[in-house]
């Protein structure tokens, strides 16, 4: 009897340290699993790289800060990224070859990019494939196609408030006449995105300065410091004295100061080129986007097809105003600004505000693939506003407004 308790009683231990080790296998099986799911590479096609200083340095730093949040939540992620890209095959290029060394997703920050990258999409299924700035991933066929963007309008907005005070100020104090509040703009390209923020700009100086006038020119390059510098030149030389850009670099803020007038910018602070000249700039905060659909990606999540990034979200941000050139109650007048946009209060586009050809604007235009102006698909026009971003992420406002004057056109 002793003998057989003793062997019931040492199968007993056996089958504990069996279950024991089985289970423990099991926890470190599941554990490793997890970690090996939260291991991915990500790709990265910018256009310029972070010595611009502006566009592709504002994307790096929502990136980098959105891949610290997701390391410090245990996610290991390798970013792959490909510099000072042109838009042209080289694009398709640089997307293969991210797909072929294993990226899970990769991340354009180029209008011009997106023919190339949806080539590269449809070769390569099982690897998502964002447009930031796009709307085509929107009407493919593609399931691994993807659009960002956000409403910048409501921050060149804010932007323009900002500059009208100054202009109004400067107006006040007897510095320049009214008719002498004249805005130069440097344009990239007279393409809706462009013309989009241009336009919500001069609205927001016109909202405070209702004397402005605007004068543009398309250097129809995204990063060039060099024409950069040569448009904002010749537009101070026709009487701008106040500068501002939807253009990639520093250059028409030094500009600016050299030739001793204001400026506001884009994409990151530029007070720190021009301190005596910028007195605020607005940007688009990208951090959110890359950290959520990074995790989603990762977790299995579904994401957005096509996402727009609003104020009221934090994706649309003003830089610190420059207050020792500023007009006096700039920050006060321009948070109550914010706020109304937020709050849906304020429209930007609103309708009442503005004129085209002498008329007010009752139905929405978009250019089609000719570069003619034909009425759009969507009517964006509705309750005394028209509604940027409203069907699709990427600005559709295309219409030349009354009070801004093209200097020229570069499609």
């Amino acid at each position: 009897m002793k003998k057989t308790l003793t062997v019931l009683l040492s199968l007993m231990l056996i089958c504990v340290l069996f279950v024991s080790c089985g289970k423990k296998t099991t926890e470190t099986s599941s554990s490793t699993e997890k970690a090996v799911a939260k291991a991915t590479k990500i790709g990265f096609v910018v256009i310029n790289d972070e010595s611009d200083q502006g566009y592709t340095w504002n994307f790096m730093n929502g990136m980098n800060a959105a891949l610290e949040k997701l390391k410090a939540e245990g996610y290991n992620i390798e970013l792959l990224v490909k510099r000072n890209t042109t838009e042209s095959s080289i694009c398709k290029d640089y997307n293969t070859e991210l797909a072929e060394e294993g990226c899970a997703v990769i991340f354009n920050n180029s209008y011009g990019f997106e023919p190339y990258m949806l080539e590269a999409a449809k070769e390569y299924p099982d690897v998502q494939f964002v447009g930031m700035t796009n709307c085509g991933g929107q009407f493919d066929n593609n399931t691994n196609t993807f659009n960002a963007f956000a409403s910048i309008y409501e921050g060149r907005y804010a932007a323009g408030v900002v500059a009208g005070l100054k202009l109004q100020e400067m107006i006040d104090n007897g510095k320049i006449k009214a008719d002498q509040a004249v805005i130069g703009y440097v344009g990239a390209f007279s393409f809706a995105e462009v013309i989009s923020g241009m336009t919500s700009y001069f609205l927001g100086v016109r909202s405070v300065c209702p004397s402005a006038t605007m004068k543009v020119y398309f250097v129809g390059t995204w990063g060039d410091a060099t024409l950069e510098e040569a448009a904002a030149n010749a537009l101070i030389d026709k009487g701008a004295v106040m500068i501002s850009q939807h253009s990639d670099t520093t250059s028409p803020a030094l500009a600016a100061q050299k030739a001793g007038v204001f400026h506001t910018g884009y994409n990151t602070d530029m007070t720190g080129a021009a301190p005596n000249a910028s007195i605020v700039s607005c940007r688009i905060n990208w951090e959110p986007y890359f950290y959520t659909f990074i995790k989603n990606l990762i977790d299995g999540k579904k994401n957005n097809p096509d996402y727009t990034g609003t104020m009221a979200e934090g994706a649309v941000l003003l830089t610190e105003i420059n207050e020792k050139i500023a007009a006096k109650g700039t920050k006060e007048k321009v948070e109550k600004v914010i706020e109304e946009l937020k709050s849906g209060k304020r429209q930007v586009f609103d309708t009442s505000t503005f004129t085209v050809e002498g008329k007010k604007l009752d139905h929405a235009f978009a250019l089609d693939t000719d570069g003619d102006f034909t009425p759009d698909k969507e009517e964006a026009v509705y309750d005394g506003a028209f509604h940027e971003s409203k069907f699709q992420s990427a600005p559709y406002f295309a219409i030349q407004i009354d009070g801004i004057e093209w200097l020229n056109a570069a499609f």
